[in-house]
């Protein structure tokens, strides 16, 4: 009797087995492949990298390698692209999936970016919170378990391959070690109201992916501090403090839309409180999520545009952090308030490390050049990232010309010199391109770059 039940709980079990609903490949596949997965992982760094406060060189560093690992997890499945193995710098072949066995390729990506991003952040919990649910999404697309099983683990192994990749950097070499202040005329000291110590100052030997080294594109000598009033030093600086002094509401309006300081530091009384809000390459992240949503753009492109920005995040800070502390220019502020007016203040807060060149100039002009190439030229769009974050709504007609507005917006918020601002644009226009160069994504790559 006891036999006879057993076996007629097998049958039953075995039955709803077979009925578990399952697409075919092509179907699900089609499914998985909604970009929108992976956009709203994206968004989920970068609420972790606001939340532990990660500085803009480091956020930089987190993004390229979580999509690095999305990309190459993702290159096997779209024949039309290929592994950027052998194309970075010290970057290996990935791993291969098993020939002749089933695979869903973007669950791969977004597991081996998810997989990344988990172990280069601190708050886990979030990303315990989103995976929860996020993975039977999958599972209802009617993926079988032992694809999913298959997927998941590949983009595990793709991940673990990123992930050894990532600790030959010189990134863990270069924590704890502090800048020096010397105090001699024209340096840069720490500024107002949180005097920080100075931000990565040996970011310059972090490993770049493209770049030949950190002076490959380097900035002409910049206008240095001097006793003569008629310097182009002091006509800057006198630029600023006039600009400052006499900012239109939409001078103001485009400063602050562009502030994307990760820690603000409030001073009120003897009370002192931190706002935190996105990074630079954050920002970025998210103007390549609009494009892709407001145009449709699938899944391998908008991976494509991810990927590639991030590789021009890293290297544009890294070359731009080179220059800021060979030159260790001083800041407006600094000048300002010891020569001109103690009383001045820039509306946006200086942030902390040497003036030149403008880091978000720098990596503005690089992410520009990128989204350019990967979604065309002329293309308008409404940039609302950090409207929840109450700093606007601005429309460009390019991404060229939202670098351009990234540009103008240091010298109106009071926080860099002019020859700051254009030479970071410079230099970041060079490093976008020569990413274009050496990471090749497309087998047949026809570049829309002019």
């Amino acid at each position: 009797m006891r036999k006879s039940f057993l076996l007629s709980v097998g049958v039953v079990f075995l039955l709803m087995s077979a009925c578990k609903p399952t697409a075919k490949p092509e179907e699900y596949n089609a499914k998985a492949a909604d970009p929108e997965l992976y956009h709203t992982s994206v968004e989920l760094l970068t609420e972790v990298i606001i939340h532990d406060i990660f500085k803009p060189p480091v956020a930089g560093r987190i993004y390229a390698y979580s999509n690095l690992a999305g990309y190459e997890a993702m290159v096997p499945g779209y024949p039309t692209y290929q592994s950027l193995g052998g194309q970075l710098k010290g970057f290996g072949p990935s791993p291969t999936p098993e020939a002749g066995k089933e695979y869903c390729f973007p669950l791969a990506s977004t597991r081996a970016f998810l997989k990344v991003a988990r172990n280069l952040t601190f708050s886990a919990s979030f990303f315990d919170e989103y995976e929860k649910d996020f993975y039977k999404k999958y599972e209802d697309m009617g993926i079988p378990d032992d694809v999913i099983e298959r997927s998941m683990a590949y983009g595990d192994s793709v991940a673990a391959h990123i992930m050894r990749y990532s600790t030959k950097d010189k990134y863990k070499q270069t924590r704890g070690i502090r800048f020096t202040v010397t105090n001699e005329p024209g340096t840069w000291v720490p500024t107002p109201p949180a005097y920080a110590d100075a931000c990565e100052p040996e970011w310059h030997r972090i490993r770049s992916l493209t770049l030949d080294s950190a002076t490959q594109f380097m900035p002409p000598r910049p206008p240095m501090w001097t006793k003569d009033k008629n310097s182009e030093f002091w006509r800057e600086t006198r630029e600023v403090y006039e600009i400052g002094k006499n900012l239109t509401e939409e001078q103001k309006r485009i400063a602050w839309f562009w502030d994307d300081n990760p820690f603000v530091m409030n001073v009120v009384g003897h009370v002192s409180f931190a706002n935190k809000k996105m990074t630079p390459g954050g920002h970025w992240m998210a103007i390549n999520s609009t494009i892709c949503r407001n145009n449709k753009v699938p899944f391998e492109r908008s991976v494509e545009g991810y990927s590639l920005t991030s590789i021009a995040l890293l290297d544009g800070f890294i070359g731009c952090w080179e220059e800021k502390y060979r030159t260790r220019k001083v800041r407006p502020e600094t000048v300002i308030n010891s020569d001109i007016d103690p009383k001045w203040q820039p509306f946006l807060q200086t942030p902390p490390f040497p003036e030149y060149t403008s880091g978000h100039s720098t990596i503005s002009a690089a992410s520009a050049e990128i989204l350019t190439f990967v979604h065309g030229d002329n293309i308008a769009f409404t940039d609302s990232t950090e409207y929840k974050h109450g700093h606007g709504v601005l429309s460009f007609k390019s991404f060229r010309e939202a670098a351009k507005s990234v540009n103008i917006s240091r010298l109106y918020g009071g926080i860099h010199y002019r020859s700051g601002c254009d030479q970071g644009n410079i230099a970041g226009t060079k490093i976008g391109k020569h990413v274009l160069e050496v990471a090749k994504t497309r087998k047949s790559a026809v570049s829309s770059l002019q």
